[in-house]
């Protein structure tokens, strides 16, 4: 089952629908960076001002442009080890809108559903990100104290945490998130197996921005897949 939908989420991959998501992350993803430099270096010059008066060198007009130029270089070098969590953040946003498109082109005869409020995308966003970047900040941790251990933690908290996550978003746009949570728990090994393969890619440059899309397209089959044979087997005790 994990594998089979993990391999149809790869093959959506050149859906318009996820295509305009991911780049709608990245724009947003580096609208934020610029904002938030554009700031920082403003108001650096702000507090600095034209002139400073040292000691010894007595009046200087240059301080506060080689401070928004070290401000500027450092955003640059941080962005480059932002760009994917946060970039991430913004494509969890959407994941009900892959799952929509996933059941467009698999399952064509489900009824639609309403997503959910903008407000909840943006909490479900925000909280999976805190989450990962918390538990790789753990997991780093570790694997500065235990070397041969850190990678294995990596994919095992990692695999856990994307497993609950993904899961839980496409499951509760039709059943509601107490049922995807009772069924994520039936279900625990098999959705935290399927969140470690989503977290092997978290290693690859580039291909890591790409994990929300393909994690949300595979757990769309897994719940399908796991509704059938819990529709299949009410059917059969009745």
């Amino acid at each position: 089952m994990i594998f089979t939908s993990f391999f149809k989420a790869l093959a959506q991959l050149s859906d318009p629908r996820f295509r305009k998501i991911l780049w709608r992350g990245i724009g947003l993803t580096l609208g934020l960076l610029a904002a938030i430099t554009a700031l920082l270096v403003w108001g650096v010059g702000w507090l600095v001002g034209d002139a400073v008066t040292l000691p010894l060198l007595g009046e200087v007009q240059w301080v506060d442009n080689v401070l928004s130029w070290a401000f500027l270089a450092l955003m640059i070098v941080l962005s480059v080890f932002l760009m994917v969590p946060v970039a991430s953040a913004f494509v969890s946003m959407f994941l009900d809108r892959i799952a929509e498109a996933v059941e467009d082109r698999h399952y064509p005869g489900l009824p639609k559903v309403q997503g959910p409020p903008l407000t909840d995308e943006i909490v479900d966003g925000l909280s999976a990100m805190g989450v990962l970047i918390a538990a790789n900040i753990v997991a780093l941790v570790v694997t500065l104290l235990l070397p041969i251990a850190g990678l294995p933690l990596f994919y095992a908290v990692n695999g856990f945490l994307l497993g609950r996550e993904y899961f839980t978003v496409v499951a509760m746009r039709r059943i509601g998130r107490r049922a995807a949570k009772d069924m994520r728990r039936r279900h625990g090994a098999l959705i935290w197996m399927a969140g470690v393969l989503m977290a092997v890619p978290l290693t690859v440059p580039i291909l890591n921005l790409v994990v929300p899309i393909i994690g949300a397209a595979t757990f769309t089959h897994i719940y399908h897949r796991l509704d059938k044979g819990r529709g299949e087997s009410a059917q059969a005790i009745g």
